[in-house]
């Protein structure tokens, strides 16, 4: 009975971690190399359960964009029945999503077996802790700040895009390396944030497809109600990390997550490498 209420315990830390890690720029790698080691449960190494929490992050993300969402899905879809993209702004983002998405897939379909057996180890999380956070600093520094997304052109997508694909060596987070790329085209914090974010939704969606095919259905059965509560969690924490977060971006600089990852690397070179 004990094992089965530690279930559910297990179900709200990881949702929560799954929520903060996933959109604030701080790894959700090295936490979770964290938790493996400290924490002791079936669901932590659960596939299913794992494909939950991002569909719970993906609902996060659909809910406090939804307008903007709508907005992109018509300027899509009118271009594709008229052949072509206007000036309109939210005829172009969706191209610029598309493009921004790119690199990504293409290296993930095709390299996925290559970085998994090359970058995952404890090292490689430090290495791009430690990378990340000096980015972060230099960038804040550097950047002008000054641009919002209706300047977005096709190339500071692609640049973009090409940064996420950083975001397959565990330790570099998605989010931090997009909002970073974004802020060397001298973007304002919080529009490359929200760039960022939407540009979150064909990579969680992704991802959660390709696990789909691999996910037990009696694993789903089983713990059918802790899988329920994580994906709550982990879309109502994730809405909120959104929500503070592009609050806090507008007037403050990234250099606290500079300070927190460099916190963490120390963490984790004092736990697996002395």
């Amino acid at each position: 009975m004990l094992l089965y209420y530690m279930d559910y315990l297990y179900s709200i830390i990881l949702a929560l971690v799954q929520a903060v890690t996933e959109f604030l720029p701080i790894s959700s790698s090295g936490h979770l190399i964290i938790f493996h080691q400290f924490l002791r449960s079936e669901i932590l190494n659960n596939l299913t359960f794992d494909v939950v929490l991002h569909a719970g992050t993906f609902l996060a993300v659909l809910i406090y964009f939804f307008s903007d969402i709508v907005r992109l899905v018509k300027g899509f879809f009118f271009t594709v029945f008229k052949f072509k993209i206007s000036h309109d702004f939210n005829q172009q983002l969706p191209w610029l999503l598309v493009i921004g998405t790119i690199p990504a897939a293409l290296i993930g379909y095709f390299f996925d077996s290559f970085i998994e057996q090359t970058f995952r180890s404890v090292i490689w999380v430090v290495v791009m802790l430690v990378f990340g956070g000096l980015l972060f600093i230099y960038y804040e520094r550097r950047s002008q700040k000054n641009r919002n997304l209706d300047s977005m052109s096709f190339a500071d997508s692609l640049i973009i895009g090409l940064a996420q694909v950083l975001a397959f060596i565990p330790g570099t987070s998605r989010s931090g390396i997009t909002i970073v790329a974004a802020m060397s085209q001298d973007f304002k914090r919080s529009e490359a944030a929200k760039f960022s974010f939407l540009l979150s939704l064909p990579v969680i969606l992704g991802a959660t497809i390709r696990k789909v095919s691999q996910i037990s259905l009696a694993d789903f059965s089983e713990f059918i109600f802790v899988f329920i509560l994580g994906a709550a969690v982990s879309a109502l924490f994730g809405y909120l990390v959104i929500k503070y977060f592009m609050k806090f971006v507008e007037r403050h600089s990234l250099t606290v997550f500079a300070a927190y990852r460099f916190a963490l690397a120390a963490a984790l070179i004092i736990i697996f490498l002395i």
